[in-house]
């Protein structure tokens, strides 16, 4: 009986501290005193089953789940990697952003320097082909390679678009350049069905 009592104050602190709440928010949420939270938490006393369901459902675990001692160390451990993936998710759109930021920003400094300037809109377009690199080096890193076939098809043709706007912008049609993208694309769907072999 110990042992259970010491296994759900551990697995009571533990969720408790994963879903970052004191022991007083955790007490106004069950309808108990902070100092009955205490006790549990230093296994003094043990809550009783009806109370053991209620702390289930509010962290959504399984009563089986709180009153066994290697659940925890598991919910840990996917919950960081959780926050982890999250947060480079985070930095990899922040990273983004920044890129269309600039672009705005120097949309707005060249308007406002020249008056007579009609390239401005161009920065727009050369900032897409720089979030596709961004995004490509971010996926190789931290996600899907998998998805690197989709990005560099994205990237080839935002980067032979940039090329075809450019040159229509000063009067020449260079759209022969597209056959370049048919071509590259050809080369990615040949290297997507290469297999890695297993070891």
């Amino acid at each position: 009986m110990d042992d259970i009592k010491h296994i759900v104050a551990k697995n009571i602190t533990e969720l408790r501290l994963l879903n970052n709440m004191t022991q007083m928010e955790l007490a106004e949420k069950i309808n108990y005193s902070d100092k009955t939270i205490s006790k549990w938490e230093r296994a003094e006393s043990s809550p009783d089953i009806s109370v053991l369901v209620q702390l289930a459902d509010l962290f959504g675990v399984s009563l089986d789940y709180l009153v066994r001692s290697e659940n925890i160390e598991e919910t840990v451990k996917e919950h960081k990697q959780k926050e982890v993936k999250y947060n480079r998710r985070v930095i990899c759109y922040i990273s983004e952003s920044v890129v269309w930021f600039v672009a705005i920003f120097a949309f707005i400094i060249t308007s406002l320097i020249t008056n007579r300037a009609t390239f401005q809109w161009l920065y727009f377009v050369y900032a897409l082909p720089i979030v596709l690199i961004i995004r490509l080096i971010f996926n190789s890193i931290w996600f899907n390679p998998r998805r690197n076939y989709f990005i560099i098809s994205a990237l080839i043709w935002s980067i032979l678009s940039a090329i075809h706007i450019t040159f229509l912008h000063f009067g020449l049609n260079v759209s022969l350049i597209f056959l370049l993208g048919v071509a590259g694309q050809i080369v990615i769907i040949l290297w997507s069905f290469i297999k890695k072999p297993k070891l």
